[in-house]
């Protein structure tokens, strides 16, 4: 089984609660807070111009680095607000991919190797259409050349790519909450912690809702809702055969079921399979984006291996017979697709976001 590093897990720690090597690291994170100031003020000032979609932008993103779950807050947006009567559109960075100087637009079934793992997972998911360039404006801008009937662009990432305007700004947390509050590389925070001050909501991934931050009617703060993600069920890669999670957590099964995750937090799948009652006999993290060139599962125990759906889009290939996708659903502590279509809705009839 492959675990994290000791020196990464020990940077890890320091992310979260602080320590000699982050106070070390402090003046290193201080030069990060000095590039987010200039960069933010060179496009607040005029200096450099950012573009301004025809239609609304919504940037879901992260301050903490890595994964906080952004992909299922995107693919629920887009679910939300289609339900809502609109025609949502995706940009993306394409994360690992080469796209080269022109963006590449698709929609349905995209090839990972071509668009990136996370934006061929949100597309297949969603059935949205999709466009992905480092340069999140050339992908909008080619995304309305080709899909003209989109009528909203949400973008997967991009919080700090301010080449971008955006009309609505969602933040994506887990437990890990903010950490240590430091810029990295003393902290895991990408921008200062009072950037949570100026977006529009922060959806914060939980294991249970307890209904405590279901939004807030303050306009002058960020609204707050919990996101859980549920599990309701298997796919065989192979066959596409589906089970329910409670066909691995029958006792005769124990021991015989294994999991693997090549997510920014792998704990948190292999967490949410404990708490639908399955006990992996082997649990195998892996790096976030692992790309599948070899099999890590060749040699790993188990009748069954439980992966996630950003694993299984990429795994395809493999023609590996014990594996299966564990698809989840999204669950709000309120009312997230209806506050977001109304947000939308009123966001063109006030100035855009600046830097």
């Amino acid at each position: 089984m492959t675990a994290p590093s000791p020196l990464l897990a020990f940077l890890h720690r320091q992310w979260r609660h602080g320590g000699w090597l982050s106070t070390l690291l402090a003046p290193l994170s201080a030069v990060t807070a000095l590039a987010v100031r200039h960069k933010r003020a060179a496009y607040r000032d005029g200096r450099r111009q950012a573009w301004r979609a025809p239609v609304p932008v919504v940037v879901v993103g992260n301050l903490y680095v890595g994964g906080t779950g952004k992909t299922p807050v995107v693919i629920a947006a887009v679910e939300g607000l289609r339900a809502h009567g609109w025609t949502p559109g995706v940009v993306s960075r394409g994360y690992g991919v080469d796209v080269g100087g022109a963006p590449r637009v698709g929609q349905g079934e995209l090839a990972p190797a071509e668009f990136g793992d996370e934006p061929a997972l949100i597309a297949r998911a969603s059935g949205a259409a999709v466009a992905v360039h480092p340069k999140r404006a050339l992908a909008a801008q080619a995304l309305l050349r080709e899909f003209p009937q989109v009528d909203v662009i949400v973008s997967d990432d991009g919080l700090q790519h301010l080449q971008l305007a955006r009309d609505v700004e969602i933040v994506v947390q887990d437990e890990r909450g903010v950490g240590n509050g430091r810029l990295l590389p003393a902290g895991p925070l990408r921008e200062p912690a009072a950037r949570l001050d100026e977006v529009d909501a922060i959806v914060t991934n939980v294991h249970r809702l307890d209904g405590a931050h279901a939004g807030t009617p303050n306009a002058d703060t960020p609204r707050r809702f919990q996101m859980r993600l549920e599990p309701t069920g298997a796919r065989r890669l192979i066959d596409g055969a589906h089970q329910p999670l409670s066909w691995f957590a029958q006792a005769p099964r124990t021991g015989r079921v294994a999991a693997a995750a090549g997510i920014g937090n792998p704990q948190r799948f292999f967490q949410t399979l404990r708490d639908a009652g399955i006990a992996p006999a082997t649990e195998l993290p892996l790096p976030d984006h692992y790309d599948y060139a070899r099999s890590p599962f060749v040699a790993m125990p188990g009748e069954h291996i439980l992966i996630t759906p950003k694993d299984a889009i990429k795994c395809a290939g493999l023609e590996e017979p014990r594996l299966w996708e564990v698809h989840v659903a999204a669950h709000f502590s309120g009312d997230f697709a209806g506050w977001l279509a109304t947000t939308l809705r009123s966001a063109r009839t006030q100035p855009g976001k600046s830097a």
